[in-house]
């Protein structure tokens, strides 16, 4: 094919990165989960006019592409975010967003909260609602046992105590 037929990149356009995947659970969140991918958002599109305004001096241009693909993700996320806020009651029911206290079978405390998917971190002991463990827990109330399927075998936790955030 003669080149003057064919269209050379020269560099003016960065690639456009694929998508990031988008989960299939509904986009429950807390409210400091949609204040967190606010700011995100925020952070994101000062990002992007940062690295556009130096764009000339840029030697790779795969960080702008980097950052205008997760902005595009995070604007996914807020335009589907379904906020839940806390029961306006007090209750000792686990429901999302919920902080709950378990014991396990040697009497050993954790503490997790229920939040959406964009906020979990299991390090942080913030599981996301959908995970075998918050399964486990929503809808029990204090003094219930729950069994908490892990690959290593089934364990009993008993709620201590539930608690939400304003």
């Amino acid at each position: 094919m003669n080149k003057a037929f064919t269209k050379e990149d020269d560099g003016s356009t960065p690639e456009r990165l694929p998508d990031l995947p988008i989960s299939p659970h509904p986009n429950h969140v807390t409210p400091q989960g949609l204040a967190r991918l606010k700011a995100r958002h925020a952070a994101l599109e000062a990002e992007l006019a940062r690295l556009r305004e130096g764009r000339d001096f840029l030697d790779d241009l795969h960080p702008l592409a980097v950052a205008e693909r997760d902005l595009r993700y995070v604007e996914a996320r807020l335009n589907t975010a379904i906020l839940v806020p806390p029961p306006t009651e007090a209750t000792d029911q686990v429901r999302f967003g919920a902080t709950v206290t378990v014991a396990d079978e040697d009497g050993q405390e954790s503490t997790y909260t229920i939040v959406g998917e964009d906020e979990s971190d299991p390090a942080q002991h913030l599981i996301a609602a959908f995970s075998p463990l918050a399964r486990a827990l929503i809808e029990a109330r204090v003094g219930d046992i729950v069994e908490w399927p892990k690959p290593t075998g089934m364990v009993e936790l008993e709620v201590l105590r539930v608690t939400y955030r304003d």
